[in-house]
């Protein structure tokens, strides 16, 4: 049974996102707070070159206190169309840009206190194109092969949860790519 909400707050305007408090009347009539991260949503990338191999970015995460092998992945700009981020990201953080490019489908990151989705695309026909990273980005492309990675994720040396769900939502479409 869905809580009423009784009214909310921002707590803190950010730039990545807003963070809000909601009051809510609980199904048994007590009241409570619930602290929410508002978020655009954001898409997350499984490039993979006709080769078989999956590009992964190297990066330092200050949260985890260590750098972490990832697949691509970014926020969605106000407004913005998850299959038009997914490009500019792809293009911004491994400097290929995809011909072709298909939904897998997408996940609430964390629903238990964030609205943020992600979005999860298979890209394919990879091609040279870079943009301009983002300033705050230190990004290294680690190509991957398929094999590997989907053991490597099994093995746990995979520890960022966007890129586990997203190679699992995609695995049934990666088979013919499995040498």
């Amino acid at each position: 049974m869905p809580s009423e909400l009784i009214n909310s707050e921002i707590v803190y305007p950010g730039r990545a996102f807003t963070i809000r408090r909601d009051h809510l009347r609980l199904p048994d009539g007590r009241t409570t707070k619930f602290d929410i991260v508002e978020h655009h949503g954001s898409v997350i990338l499984i490039p993979i070159d006709e080769k078989g191999n999956l590009l992964f970015v190297r990066q330092y995460r200050h949260a985890a206190g260590k750098e972490l092998l990832e697949l691509p992945a970014g926020t969605l700009d106000e407004g913005e169309a998850p299959e038009w981020c997914a490009r500019r990201e792809l293009r911004e953080e491994t400097g290929m840009a995809a011909d072709q490019i298909q939904l897998m489908g997408g996940f609430y990151l964390a629903p238990g206190y964030s609205t943020e989705y992600m979005y999860v695309y298979l890209a394919t026909s990879l091609r040279h194109d870079p943009l301009q990273a983002d300033a705050d980005e230190f990004l290294q492309v680690e190509t991957v092969p398929l094999t590997a990675a989907l053991k490597m994720a099994e093995n746990g040396e995979i520890p960022d949860a966007k890129s586990l769900a997203a190679l699992l939502l995609a695995r049934p479409h990666l088979v013919k790519y499995l040498i």
